[in-house]
């Protein structure tokens, strides 16, 4: 989706179950201004008709929603995202509050970036390898005597968290040096080193790739990298691989020798 420079934040929602939640979900974004849907991998398709009539009348959200296959391509045009979840411990993210997330994320906006927040589903929230994709974990400061939060609810604290921001909020900060790059981009990053360690047998033992393959995705979102940044961070491992593609050559070249001697 080629949506540059979006104005307000992208909700994206991963794998929602109910209709009537999405419907919520968005009259709640109309509530407090914010009009972008993502939705990704629905349980039960899209449209839905529940959905419009949970709405109650905010419909230009769930009209203009658009629905992807994964979080990958949810967030690829997207240069900011955070993940509203529990506390990832696989993980080491930055753990922050929906006012700080609100905080970061306008001022993201106020800086020209596309921004968005990512929540889980109702019943399994958000893998690790999705979390990964994002920059920083929002966790709302419930009481854990009851951690159980509906997901319109969770949509609405940060929302209003927003909303507040925007209704207040100071002339746009100067943004110094590059944007960081969008989740496309760094997509591209993931899979071309994590291409080249397989290649050299970097994950070992296979069975310790998946959560290998979520610290190396995690530390690099974090860094925040530009477009020039991931441009260079690729041409590196190019020069590494063809490097190490050189070698290999040579001691090919030195066991036939040795076999024509012999």
């Amino acid at each position: 989706m080629a949506e540059a420079l979006l104005a307000k934040p992208v909700v994206i929602l991963n794998a929602p179950q109910l209709a009537h939640n999405i419907g919520a979900v968005a009259r709640v974004m109309a509530n407090f201004g914010l009009e972008t849907l993502r939705l990704v991998n629905p349980r039960d398709g899209w449209p839905q008709e529940q959905a419009w009539a949970s709405a109650s009348g905010a419909d230009w959200p769930l009209d203009g929603a658009n629905v992807f296959e994964n979080v990958g391509d949810a967030v690829a045009d997207l240069q900011l995202v955070f993940a509203t979840t529990a506390r990832p411990r696989e993980l080491q993210m930055p753990v922050i509050t929906p006012r700080q997330a609100a905080s970061e994320l306008t001022q993201g906006l106020g800086q020209g970036l596309s921004v968005g927040l990512l929540f889980g589903g109702e019943r399994a929230g958000l893998e690790t390898a999705d979390i990964a994709l994002c920059q920083a974990v929002v966790t709302i400061p419930i009481d854990p005597k009851f951690r159980s939060l509906n997901l319109a609810q969770a949509v609405a604290i940060t929302a209003y968290e927003l909303r507040l921001l925007e209704l207040d909020a100071p002339p746009p900060a100067f943004r110094e040096g590059p944007a960081p790059a969008d989740g496309a981009a760094m997509m591209g990053l993931f899979q071309h080193l994590e291409g080249e360690l397989e290649t050299a047998g970097f994950f070992h033992p296979p069975e310790k790739t998946p959560s290998m393959v979520q610290n190396l995705r995690t530390a690099l979102s974090r860094a925040r990298f530009s477009d020039q940044e991931v441009r260079t961070l690729r041409g590196v491992v190019t020069a590494l691989s063809r490097g190490r593609g050189r070698v290999l050559e040579k001691i090919a070249r030195q066991k036939a020798e040795k076999a024509g001697e012999a």
